[in-house]
């Protein structure tokens, strides 16, 4: 076991590697000048000032330096804990942006794809085992699925706060209240959360059921199942090995999820204005903002790894085949 996770702490060392330095490449590929297009915002009209000014971002952002210094420059602050200044934002922090958003994503995010993975395994091995909700479970999740987030978000504020106005279309929360820890704050915050929320988790279910109905079919039909029907076993308990085993890849999928965060929640934060990550890095785009680019997308790779670090070890304590190759690849 010791082994087992010191080869896979070097994998996911030299991942994460590759990773910050392609996340760090790709920003600097981008065409334009960032900090002229803060500049032109500004609209100084003196050549002399102007050029001073941006002389002078260009040393705080240090700009000014050679790409390989500020290559080695970005790694020197990212082990201090330091992601950079936003230009866009001058001169708030990276990771107090981050921070200010980040909890608003995951608060979005989290919930929403356990409960449609939750639900949607449930539903899925029911419609494997009952042909009436199968004949009615199947295809509505294949229409769920195939839905894009952004049109459930479309309709949902569309329907819930423009037609029947009983919650509102954007926004994390009233622009006018006080956010604090008190059961005002905590219900202003989940009306602005149903909606997006909804949408997200609506399209996973229907990937989630889906999944869960075809694995358990498969192994329903495997040499192995119906070894066990054959030896007299109880059909619940070669149903209950198929469910466990089916499970394996949904918990891949669901750490997955849960690690590429961001993925699912930029379209349905654009729509409703929501102020977590996916609309920050949106913002960022459009803005050319190298440090906020590159410190959201960084979040996103912790994330990622961090999240198939944990599937690893959770496979080694559910699925007995990979402790015995484990086993016997250290003897």
């Amino acid at each position: 076991m010791r082994r087992y996770l010191v080869r896979k702490l070097i994998t996911y060392g030299i991942t994460f590697f590759a990773a910050v330095t392609i996340d760090w490449v790709i920003p600097h590929l981008m065409p334009g000048d960032p900090i002229q297009a803060l500049l032109n915002r500004i609209q100084i009209n003196n050549q002399d000032t102007y050029n001073q000014i941006y002389n002078q971002f260009a040393k705080s952002f240090r700009t000014d330096l050679p790409l390989w210094k500020q290559y080695l420059y970005f790694w020197d602050s990212l082990f201090h804990g330091d992601l950079g200044i936003s230009i866009n934002i001058f001169p708030m922090k990276v990771t107090t942006l981050i921070s200010n958003a980040a909890p608003y994503t995951l608060s979005l995010l989290i919930p929403s794809i356990l409960l449609s993975w939750y639900a949607g395994n449930k539903v899925g091995a029911m419609a494997a085992r009952r042909k009436i909700l199968d004949n009615t479970a199947l295809p509505v999740s294949y229409a769920l699925t195939a839905t894009p987030y952004m049109w459930f978000a479309m309709i949902f504020a569309w329907t819930f706060a423009f037609v029947w106005k009983i919650l509102p279309a954007d926004r994390g929360y009233d622009p006018t209240a006080i956010i604090g820890w008190n059961w005002s704050s905590f219900t202003n915050l989940l009306k602005h959360w149903i909606l997006p929320a909804s949408s997200l988790f609506l399209v996973a279910f229907g990937g989630w059921a889906i999944g869960m109905r075809n694995m358990i079919i498969y192994e329903l039909e495997s040499d192995y199942s119906h070894y066990l029907e054959a030896l007299g076993a109880p059909r619940r308990l070669v149903r209950k090995y198929a469910f466990r085993n089916a499970m394996l890849p949904q918990i891949t999928g669901l750490a997955l999820q849960l690690g590429a965060v961001l993925a699912g929640a930029l379209v349905t934060e654009i729509v409703f204005s929501y102020p977590g990550l996916g609309m920050m890095i949106y913002t960022a785009i459009i803005n050319q903002d190298y440090f906020v680019i590159q410190g959201v997308f960084l979040f996103i790779i912790i994330g990622t790894l961090i999240a198939n670090f944990i599937v690893d070890i959770v496979y080694v304590l559910v699925d007995p085949r990979t402790r015995i190759g484990m086993q016997g690849g250290q003897a």
